[in-house]
């Protein structure tokens, strides 16, 4: 029975025992009143009057013995609300944990994007909703490049700080149904769906590739460093370049060494 319900009962059992326990003492004022009048009856009325007595004083005992019954049942209720609170508490609490296992298992701790196995989970879906449509997507894998220069320079902390700011750029340079995903070190992959034409593709990698280049400061203890980011994308398209996941990023990290070698910022696989 929910909580809420509980509470209810309880209230109404609380009104019904007051109810009670003043009907109880109006039967035990009637009973006083009936024996005064006893005391000065004839000896015909007596029996009568002793009679309705008798039928007062049994209901009154009736009567007492439903007020101590209603009053357990509401210290009972009382305890049975508390507890229900106590474990509606505790459930809510091992959601609430379960919840957060559950989105650190599937996400990146560093940037907090979606890790490799949950871009797997949703490029799979991509793919199978992709077919059944007959639509096109696109994969995209990004490295920044010459981060190693960061890291050597002003150390990992810089280093992770730089990736952190990347992760919300990218974000921020996505549509809001595609994924961004850190692939590892200072690679992303990203998951393009609902597209119509591949011109698309490269108007949202010209789109990244200018939110990655914008001026970028991060503090370091009192240090503050501002590294000149760039990117190399490479771009894989469903179904052209591959039928499943592995080949599609595959085929997208070809086509990113093409572009890192080639410093056009993003290039198409081939």
């Amino acid at each position: 029975m929910p909580a809420k319900c509980l509470s209810q009962l309880l209230g109404e059992s609380e009104d019904l025992s007051g109810l009670i326990e003043h009907s109880a003492g109006e039967l035990a004022s009637a009973n006083t009143c009936v024996k005064r009048v006893l005391e000065n009856s004839y000896p015909m009325l007596q029996i009568e009057i002793e009679t309705v007595v008798a039928e007062i004083e049994a209901v009154t005992r009736k009567l007492q013995h439903a007020s101590e019954r209603l009053t357990a049942m509401k210290e009972a209720l009382h305890i049975e609300v508390r507890d229900r609170v106590m474990v509606d508490h505790q459930f809510a609490a091992a959601v609430e944990q379960e919840a957060g296992s559950r989105t650190a298992a599937l996400h990146d701790r560093l940037t907090d994007l979606p890790n490799r196995a949950l871009f797997m989970d949703r490029l799979e879906h991509g793919i199978a909703h992709a077919k059944r449509d007959q639509r096109m997507l696109a994969v995209m894998f990004l490295d920044l490049d010459n981060f190693k220069v960061i890291n050597d320079t002003h150390g990992h902390q810089a280093g992770d700080a730089v990736l952190r700011v990347v992760a919300t750029r990218l974000k921020r340079a996505m549509r809001k149904d595609d994924t961004v995903s850190r692939h590892g070190g200072d690679e992303f992959l990203c998951l393009l769906t609902q597209l119509h034409e591949e011109k698309d593709v490269a108007m949202i990698a010209a789109k990244i590739s200018k939110a990655i280049q914008e001026p970028c400061s991060v503090s370091v203890g009192d240090v503050i460093v501002s590294p000149d980011l760039e990117a190399s994308i490479g771009i894989s398209v469903f179904p052209r370049d591959g039928a499943n996941a592995s080949v599609l990023i595959s085929a997208a990290d070809k086509a990113m060494y093409r572009a890192k070698e080639n410093k056009s910022g993003f290039a198409f696989a081939q």
